[in-house]
This record gives structure tokens, sequence and C-alpha cells, in this order.
């Protein structure tokens, strides 16, 4: 029942992709002010996060299945919950309570993949995962954007907790318990110290950490760029859809058992190298053909980074206490957007000042790694 997984997988960021064009415009249509309509965008990312660490440790005690169904179950009704919002206040709370809802989702069904995948398969497993995720990165936006021009955003909200609700309850016929595991002196004495202690950890975390900074980044300052170009939103639409577009390319073609024949830690290298290097690009060019080029050259990197990642943790766990793993990993995930278009947002950077930070960023953390992996 992998590609269940990766349906649950799918829909759970095309929740989170398809929020991202219309939350803005239904917190002003509620009244809000700027500020307000700042904390109603960032409060799902912020209690997604404490979401995500609290389905880690539920994860290794209860077991992914439990967790996996609490989750999809509790997310569709707190996107049934938009229906009653009248007001931003109210917004803001529901906003809190879905993203911690759905925190839970994400690394219990991670978690459930992992365990069921054997180790000479699982570079090819997170690859075909990431396709998941860029899918919804690409087709979310979209869907909400025209539903919501045609309906109006609850309508869109509730659409996906439709989706959730029949998610949850075919998992309870279509996914197999996994058996809980016991307390046993190995599972007890993994501490979160622990967890940060081993390398390949902090490795994964620091890389997803940095894949969703550059991430922010882009959300923030493509459109600035796209526009001081001359071009329309349509445009920056169509350029984030090209980097989604050729990620899902690597991810289904059979490059993808690169990830199982190769080390993760030197994909991840590539990876995030290549992504350093589209940013610079993105920070120094000037026509939209050499747009689309950087950001295929993104997406190629992203393809390569995020089944890195997600396999070094796998490398470097136990199941006993993957949950936990996987939690933080994707709080990383979560807190990275928020820093990314935070950080180029106070240092009040322009559109090509945010590339060349993040593209200098990238590569120095590359060429780092590499520096640190030969010496070992």
């Amino acid at each position: 029942m992998r590609v269940f997984i990766y349906i649950i997988v799918f829909f759970s960021f095309f929740d989170l992709f398809a929020q991202l064009p219309i939350m803005s415009p239904y917190a002003k249509s509620l009244g809000a002010t700027p500020f307000l309509t700042g904390l109603v965008v960032g409060m799902y990312s912020f209690s997604n996060t404490i979401g995500n660490i609290i389905s880690g440790f539920l994860t290794d005690k209860k077991g992914p299945f439990s967790i996996l169904i609490i989750g999809l179950f509790a997310t569709s009704i707190s996107l049934f919950m938009y229906q009653g919002v009248s007001d931003p206040i109210g917004l803001l709370i529901v906003r809190f309570i879905h993203g911690l809802l759905a925190g839970l989702i994400v690394p219990a069904a991670f978690t459930y993949s992992a365990n069921q995948t054997s180790a000479e398969k699982r570079g090819k497993s997170v690859a075909l995962s990431g396709a998941f995720v860029g899918l919804a990165a690409i087709l979310g936006p979209a869907f909400s954007g025209i539903m919501a021009s045609k309906k109006d955003e609850v309508f869109v909200l509730s659409i996906t907790g439709s989706i959730m609700l029949i998610l949850s309850i075919l998992s309870v016929f279509l996914l197999s318990t996994v058996s809980i595991h016991k307390k046993t002196k190995e599972n007890a004495s993994v501490t979160v110290r622990d967890i940060f202690a081993e390398s390949g950890l902090v490795k994964a975390f620091a890389g997803a950490f940095f894949l969703m900074f550059s991430q922010g980044v882009l959300a923030y300052m493509l459109p600035l760029k796209v526009l001081y170009l001359g071009y329309d939103s349509k445009t920056s639409g169509l350029l984030l859809s090209t980097f989604g577009f050729v990620a899902i390319l690597v991810f289904i073609l059979p490059i993808n058992r690169l990830f199982d024949k190769v080390k993760p830690i030197k994909t991840l290298d590539f990876g995030m190298g290549l992504m350093g290097i589209s940013m610079l690009l993105l920070g120094q060019i000037d026509t939209l053909q050499l747009l689309y080029v950087g950001m295929s050259l993104y997406g190629v990197g992203f393809a390569f980074l995020f089944p890195s990642i997600n396999s070094l943790l796998i490398d470097s766990t136990e199941p006993t206490y993957r949950g936990k793993a996987y939690g933080y990993f994707y709080a990383f995930f979560s807190i990275g957007v928020v820093v990314g278009s935070s950080v180029t947002g106070l240092l009040q950077l322009t559109a090509n000042g945010g590339f060349l930070l993040t593209g200098g960023l990238l590569i120095c953390l590359s060429v780092l790694s590499i520096l640190k992996d030969k010496k070992n």
C-alpha cells in the first residue's frame, strides 16, 4: 500500500500549497489589517512546526498507523471549521488549529513508508514521494486559484477537507497497523540530545532547513523580480511550475536509481550546490528565457537534495525513534520557509540581493560539507 501513502503525502502537501494564493485575500475579505493578515499566513507554519514535533513523539509511542488516521480525520475537521469563521481573530484561531493538526500527518506518513521499505530501495522510494510533493506544489495553487475565483476561499478549503475525510476512512481499511514499539532500553535511551548528536541527522535537518529557506526566498523574491522585468504574476506561476515539473522528471525517470547507488551525502552536496548556482544565476540574469533556465537548474538541484536528506534520515535512525526524527525534520521544513522570507525581508534586500545571498549561502554549505566528508 505504498502508493496509497504517496497519495496521502500528495494531499497533505496539496493542502499546504492550495492555501498560498487564497489565504491573504481571505483574511483581507474579513477585514484583517496588514499585520493580522501576516499573522494569519504565518500562523499555519508556526503551529505546523509544533504538530510535526508532537507527531514524531506520538508516532514512536503509538505507531504511525494510529497517528496517521487521527491526523487525517482531525485535519479534515479543522478544514471544515473555516465555514464558521466570521472575523480575523476567528480565522487566526482556526489557522492555528489547522496547522497543528495537519502537522501530525507527514511525519507519521513518512515513518510508515520508511518502515515498510527495504534499505536497498529507500532512495527510489523517497524520490517517488518527492515527485508527489512536487506535483502538489504545481496543482495545489492552480486548483485553489481557479476554484476560489469561481466560488470562494471557504469552498476550496471544504473540498480539501472532504478529501482528507475520505482518505482517513480509506486508511482504516487499506493500511495494516504497524506494531507498537515496546519500550526497550534502546528506545528509552534515545533522547533529543542523542538525536541531535547524530551527524547524519544533523545534516538531514540542515538540508531540510536550507531547502525550504531557499523556497521561502524564491516565493518572496521571484514575483518581485518578474514584476521588475515587466511581466505579470502569471509568469511567476509558470516559472515556479517549471521548477516543479523538472523536479518531477528527475524523481520519476530512471535517473532516480542513482539515489540507491550513490551515497546520499554526495547527492546532497551536489543538489545543494546546484541550487546555489541557480540562485546566483537568478540574481544576475535579466531575460525571461534565462530565468526559465535558472528555474530548471533549481528543479534539478531540488530533486537531488530532497531524496538525499530523507535517505540520510532513514540511514541514521532505527524504527524505534524514526518518528521523532521525522517530526524534527519536518519542523525544520516549516521553520525554513518562514526564516527564508523573513530574513530577506528584514534585511530589505532587492530581489537580486536575496537570490545572491541565498545562492552564496547554499554553495558555502555545500563546499563545507564536501571538505568535511573528505576529512572523514
